[in-house]
């Protein structure tokens, strides 16, 4: 995920039991007002004896009421221990969407193949937008499971918050085989074409960056040429910005002639 991406799941996972009220509503079909991305960031702590402490707390708290799970989910949305994890997987059943959402993310920090199912049954079929934006995530943590479908689903069907995460994720499943990023590339560029989100885009540009290299000639000229569209003509600055920048970042001498050609046609500055 592109660096601002990580920021903001970094964010989310270390502020989940600021404000469960607010948490717990139902997010709009709008990127805006999803109170996860505006929280401030704090560093992760690097002290080991510090968060072995905060593990043995964060298990016992997770064996507790409610109050006290979202104490433990927060520390193990941080935290990586193999012992949280028979604790965290029933979690996803919760009746409360901020527990199985804080589940969902602790779940992405500490990937277990037993959970796969039931992340995927959030993704597709949770009735709250901030859990399936939660699986949309983690599942990127899943590459080597059967997730590329669902995730492919999600980018053209839920809403933006979640086919945000679902773009970036499917950067991860696509880098696991040529078959997948040639699959996952093709679903990204009709992405990158139909999507009405600005964000969504831009990340759909991140992961094609991503997975040039992981594809076929006959499909890397079909990324290029996926990219100079937008970067000529989508309506959005900041979208055609990031085009440009995934355009120089490829190693292609025909790709710096063509954007040293726009700059001096007066296309680009």
């Amino acid at each position: 995920m592109k660096e601002e991406s990580f920021k903001s799941i970094d964010e989310d996972l270390r502020n989940l039991a600021i404000d469960p009220d607010v948490l717990e509503k139902e997010l709009a079909a709008e990127l805006q007002g999803d109170p996860l991305d505006d929280i401030e960031f704090e560093v992760f702590n690097s002290d080991k004896n510090k968060i072995s402490n905060e593990c043995e707390l964060g298990l016992k708290w997770l064996k507790q009421g409610h109050e006290e799970r979202l104490q433990g989910l927060r520390v193990f949305c941080e935290h990586r221990d193999k012992r949280a994890l028979s604790l965290l997987i029933p979690l996803l059943s919760e009746p409360s969407p901020v527990e199985r959402m804080s589940a969902v993310y602790a779940l992405g920090r500490n990937p277990s193949p037993k959970a796969v199912d039931t992340l995927l049954e959030l993704l597709q079929s949770d009735s709250n937008a901030y859990v399936r934006k939660a699986a949309a995530w983690s599942l990127g943590n899943y590459s080597a499971s059967p997730v590329m479908e669902p995730l492919i689903k999600a980018l053209h069907n839920d809403v933006a918050a979640v086919r945000l995460w679902a773009a970036s994720s499917l950067a991860e499943v696509g880098s696991t085989s040529i078959e997948k990023a040639e699959a996952v590339v093709s679903e990204l560029l009709l992405g990158l074409r139909i999507d009405q989100e600005p964000l969504v885009r831009s990340n759909c540009i991140w992961s094609l960056g991503r997975l040039y290299e992981k594809v076929l000639e006959a499909m890397k000229l079909e990324l290029t040429e996926g990219l100079f569209s937008i970067l000529l003509n989508d309506l959005e600055p900041s979208v055609r910005y990031e085009a440009r920048v995934a355009l120089e970042q490829i190693q292609s001498p025909e790709v710096v002639v063509r954007l040293q050609r726009l700059v001096e046609d007066g296309f680009l500055l």
